[in-house]
């Protein structure tokens, strides 16, 4: 077993040597397996090992107890000990949270200020490949996203540095054997027999019945957990790739937008993904009630491309699916940074910032040059100066050439499937009369004047970062 065990902490470079390695251990075979392993290897690794123990107050004196056989241990052993007795009951009360995840969190809460007291490179616990079992199957019980099942990790991130599992590779049968072979002796908490929690029901009813049928369950689950683990990176890279290229975040109105064919045009894999990304972004914490249910519902809202389509979301997130362009946000926020109306003078030459960061540009030229959707370029004669920007009125009509006669604003939106949302905000170039000369990115008026010399004024609109993945 240790040479298994030192295998697999080369194969995924768990320890380092010279370094301080804090050991969780409870008093279990687990823990005391693990204390015991790291003391025969401290000296070929030079490590300072420092064993971290806590007594959660669930079990009275018996609890209290483990904490001092700890104690003892270490001080035969020769390793420093660091231990606490924490109010799990009263936390647990005053958060509103079930045994376990109190006792979790007050107990990684401990961890985490020995790491940092000690300045420890590692936080080394003991769990085993049974527990990876146990995890896998208890999230296969309730969640269908497979990025869930990716298990225990081997190490991750925490406090100053990381933890670590160097026993995922074997199970608690030869753990126990372990102890037994070195005489080590072991506290067991009775409560680990009861099946009234979630994990002690797997691990008493559903991993025995498991093993009958494979001995070796342990190490197909950890690989499986780790070639998981492994995809499961590829592919959020990837997404937050596709995020980064498509999505229009505004973190003042904590609303998301993009275009959803573009977004239908990626891999299925990733549009979920972004999905999540985008719900990671919005919300600050993830509501407790939102499922699986809730993709499906985004993913059939996707598919529209007619119309105005909006479903609700946990904590009043509203998805909204205009004519193809899908907006996220909150009920207590507008949809866009620059819905509010604006009206500005445009000096000539001058340069405006909008709402939203859009800026447009008027100089003076001596002629006209090649235009797009976002220049115009007219005589000065053709308006009545000074040209004013602003956003829609009531009513307000423009003509263009080929029309006959003038079109109400609001029917060009629609006819060019402008979200509603962005509709209040569009800017409009207009002159000293009101006329509308230009319909920022959709339409240019017809000017009645047939004037083919004088002095010519160039507009030239930029998209700000908020527009940039917008229709604008």
């Amino acid at each position: 077993m240790r040479q298994e065990i030192l295998t697999f902490i080369k194969k995924h470079h768990l320890l380092k040597e010279g370094t301080t390695v804090i050991a969780g251990v409870s008093g279990g075979p687990d823990s005391m397996a693990l204390l015991h392993f790291l003391n025969t290897i401290k000296q070929e690794w030079e490590l300072t090992v420092i064993a971290a123990s806590v007594d959660h107050q669930l079990r009275g004196e018996e609890s209290l107890s483990d904490l001092q056989y700890v104690k003892r241990i270490c001080e035969a052993w020769g390793i420093e000990f660091v231990g606490a007795s924490l109010d799990v009951p009263a936390y647990q009360v005053k958060h509103k949270l079930g045994t376990e995840v109190a006792a979790r969190e007050v107990r990684y809460r401990f961890f985490a200020e020995q790491m940092e007291r000690y300045h420890a490179d590692y936080l080394a616990l003991g769990h085993h490949g049974d527990d990876q079992i146990e995890t896998m199957l208890m999230k296969l019980a309730r969640t269908a996203s497979s990025s869930a099942l990716t298990g225990i990790p081997v190490q991750r991130a925490f406090s100053t540095g990381m933890i670590i599992r160097p026993f995922l590779c074997v199970n608690k049968s030869m753990l126990e054997t372990y102890c037994k072979k070195n005489q080590i002796e072991v506290r067991l908490d009775p409560t680990n027999e009861e099946t009234d929690y979630t994990r002690n029901y797997y691990r008493n009813k559903i991993v025995p019945l498991i093993k009958e049928r494979n001995d070796n369950i342990h190490r197909t689950a950890q690989h499986l957990s780790e070639t998981l683990a492994e995809d499961e990176k590829y592919l959020r890279e990837a997404a937050r790739e596709m995020v980064n290229e498509l999505i229009a975040f505004h973190a003042e109105n904590k609303t998301a937008s993009f275009d959803g064919n573009l977004f239908k045009n990626r891999a299925h894999a990733l549009q979920r993904r972004a999905f999540h990304l985008i719900l990671n972004y919005l919300y600050n914490d993830l509501p407790k009630d939102l499922s699986y249910t809730h993709e499906e519902q985004f993913f059939a809202l996707l598919q529209r491309d007619e119309g105005n389509t909006q479903i609700d979301f946990p904590n009043g997130l509203k998805l909204e699916n205009t004519y193809g362009k899908i907006i996220f946000y909150f009920s207590n926020h507008s949809k866009a940074p620059n819905s509010q109306p604006y009206s500005f003078l445009l000096d000539i030459p001058g340069k405006l910032e909008l709402p939203g960061g859009s800026t447009i540009t008027a100089n003076f030229v001596e002629k006209h040059i090649a235009q797009d959707q976002f220049s115009h370029t007219f005589f000065t004669e053709q308006v009545v100066l000074p040209l004013h920007i602003r956003t829609r009125l009531p009513g307000d009509r423009m003509s263009w050439d080929g029309l006959n006669g003038s079109k109400k604003l609001k029917d060009i939106f629609i006819d060019a499937k402008i979200p509603i949302g962005e509709r209040d905000g569009w800017p409009i170039v207009t002159d000293a009369n009101g006329t509308i000369l230009w319909l920022i990115g959709l339409k240019k008026s017809q000017l009645n004047s047939q004037q083919e010399n004088g002095s010519i004024i160039q507009l030239n609109f930029e998209k700000g970062d908020y527009s940039r993945n917008n229709a604008l």
